[in-house]
């Protein structure tokens, strides 16, 4: 008998990564799955298991290959840079593939049956996760003097979030990236300036 031909594990991640991408969980069909990877049923089962444990497994692959501007906004110097970044990225992002616009993270189950249930809150926690790394920043940018003693860091992280996921939502809707853009904008302008940004001197050096 004939062996079965090797599996590319990341080539077939990123074929089911678009047809997620652009269908949603609920939306894909483990046939979607099979035809777009260019492999034999029984050895997508054999690798990958049921939808699930595929769909966690790229889930894993879209934030390594398409959310690394998070971790890279992470690590500019104030509050506002952080903020930037992530919405004009988030723009960038979810407008850049014409045949799979928005996020992953939000086409996936916004709204999902019961038996989907699993995968909206794994989704559901994705997402709380990135809102807590903001929070952590910006409780560090508020102790430097970043942002104002009476900005509230845990709200800042989910206003950029909801943001970043409006921008998901209108993108997939078919809203211009122009008009993303403006939007990305226009929520900078009400962002909080604290003792350092005012004075382009940490609260240290200002005293001084």
């Amino acid at each position: 008998m004939g062996r079965h031909r090797e599996i590319d594990v990341e080539k077939v991640l990123d074929a089911a990564l678009s047809v997620f991408w652009r269908k949603g969980y609920e939306g894909t069909s483990y046939a979607d799955l099979v035809e777009a990877a260019g492999v034999e049923r029984p050895a997508f089962y054999s690798a990958f298991g049921n939808k699930e444990a595929l769909f966690r497994k790229v889930l894993a692959r879209y934030d390594e290959l398409y959310l690394d501007y998070i971790p890279e906004a992470l690590q500019l110097p104030t509050a506002r840079e952080v903020a930037a970044h992530i919405l004009r990225k988030a723009v960038e992002h979810n407008t850049r593939y014409p045949d799979r616009m928005g996020c992953l993270g939000i086409n996936g189950a916004v709204a999902a049956s019961d038996e989907a249930e699993p995968i909206r809150q794994m989704l559901a926690e994705f997402r709380a996760a990135g809102r807590e790394r903001l929070r952590e920043r910006f409780e560090r940018a508020k102790a430097e003097g970043d942002l104002p003693r009476t900005a509230k860091p845990d709200a800042l992280a989910a206003f950029v979030m909801t943001i970043t996921q409006g921008i998901a939502v209108q993108a997939k809707a078919g809203m211009s990236r122009e008009l993303l853009e403006e939007v990305a904008e226009q929520a900078l302008d009400s962002w909080p300036a604290g003792r350092r940004s005012r004075s382009g001197k940490s609260p240290t050096q200002a005293s001084g």
